[in-house]
């Protein structure tokens, strides 16, 4: 139970900082890209702690899968709540810049954000995990340079498992984008437990290159290239084909709709042909 106290006050530890960052800097909108750098952070940081419990928490602090699971959609429904407009995920930053919803600078600087607040966050976890607060923690700290890597499978076997669920999460992510707040965050978040707990054995289905970066990218067992390919490339490769389904094409490549037959608003009422005037 101690374990558990600990990772409680780690949780609540980054959420602070988290929403105090935040804060400061949204009376400056020039820095709004700041807002996407606490995002990644409080995801990547609590869900390596989450990660932890999954790898070492069951016969160091007996704690089970039920409590992993209920841990990581609280965190995707807080998350979710208090990063509202922001995602933390770099897959739907350039999704908004393919349908024209934002400039090339803004998502630049956003991605860069992201990947920045996710590299701060895998420093904060260690640093929380050198303290060995208790045993789980002094384990994981013991193994964190031979971390269990989460593709457990062939590259090209990740990469279409880690497209196929990036397809299925940004249509439906794209149906609720007008939808109300307490209608669309706890849908995602179920969503996105249901496709990490399925997906356990295979990639965990991250969907998010820069929360795949912070938690897998480190692991031995795989090259730099090959996690790119399986946890970026996949996911946007999946975005793309989600955008072409929804819109039927994707603005910023092309305008011309390739997949639906776009009908005239207004229909002309068909009537009789204007007599010819007689001379």
């Amino acid at each position: 139970m101690s374990g558990l106290n600990a990772s409680l006050g780690y949780f609540l530890s980054v959420v602070i900082f988290a929403v105090l960052v935040k804060t400061l800097f949204r009376k400056w909108p020039r820095f709004s890209f700041v807002s996407e750098f606490t995002a990644s952070f409080m995801l990547v940081a609590c869900w390596l702690e989450i990660q932890t419990i999954v790898e070492v928490g069951q016969w160091a602090g007996g704690l089970g899968q039920d409590v992993t699971v209920t841990m990581l959609f609280v965190l995707l429904l807080t998350h979710g709540v208090l990063c509202a407009g922001t995602s933390g995920n770099p897959s739907l930053v350039v999704q908004k810049f393919l349908q024209l919803e934002a400039g090339a600078l803004p998502t630049a600087l956003a991605v860069a954000a992201q990947f920045g607040g996710a590299h701060l966050a895998v420093l904060a976890a260690r640093y929380y995990w050198s303290l060995e607060l208790t045993d789980m923690h002094m384990i994981k700290n013991l193994m964190w340079r031979e971390c269990g890597t989460s593709l457990l499978v062939s590259v090209v076997q990740g990469f279409f498992t880690e497209c196929a669920c990036a397809l299925v999460f940004h249509l439906i992510q794209l149906n609720l984008r007008r939808r109300s707040v307490l209608i669309r965050v706890p849908l995602i978040a179920v969503l996105l437990t249901f496709f990490s707990h399925v997906a356990r054995s295979y990639t965990s289905a991250f969907m998010n290159p820069s929360l795949a970066y912070g938690l897998t990218f480190h692991c031995p067992g795989f090259t730099f290239k090959e996690y790119a390919v399986v946890y970026w490339l996949s996911s946007l490769t999946g975005m793309m084909l989600a955008l072409l389904l929804y819109m039927g094409h994707i603005p910023r490549l092309f305008a011309k709709n390739l997949l639906y037959f776009q009908k005239t608003r207004f229909r002309v009422p068909k009537g009789d042909k204007p007599e010819k005037k007689k001379k």
